[in-house]
């Protein structure tokens, strides 16, 4: 019913049909841009709350992540928002979206890292 009252409103305005195909693929693409986006941020913030009531660890627990070719060995120095902040050994920052932190395979309780 919808697409036909749009497909004679079209013809009675003497819409163009290629422009309005062009206009119609443009608009959906954003569309899918936007829905991508806002859901990503939206897993983020989901993923959050789960590490946060759900989860074995906790801010200051030395934990390894389990990556493709290694692993990722520190403290975690925060659990923000969107990310899980890993200080390692050697005093870098590794940043973990929350979303891919909670797909992974995380060792815990090793032993403290050295801090000399």
């Amino acid at each position: 019913m919808f697409l036909s009252i749009i497909s004679i409103l079209l013809i009675i305005w003497r819409v163009d049909q290629s422009k309005f195909i062009l206009f119609l693929s443009s608009f959906l693409t954003i569309l899918g841009v936007a829905f991508f986006a806002q859901w990503s941020i939206l897993s983020n913030v989901t993923s959050t709350l789960i590490l946060f009531f759900n989860h074995h660890v906790k801010i200051g627990d030395v934990i390894a992540v389990a990556e493709k070719d290694s692993e990722i060995v520190g403290r975690i120095s925060d659990i923000g928002l969107f990310f899980v902040h890993i200080e390692t050994s050697d005093n870098k920052q590794i940043s973990i979206p929350s979303n891919l932190f909670i797909q992974k395979a995380i060792k815990k309780d090793l032993p403290n890292l050295n801090n000399d």
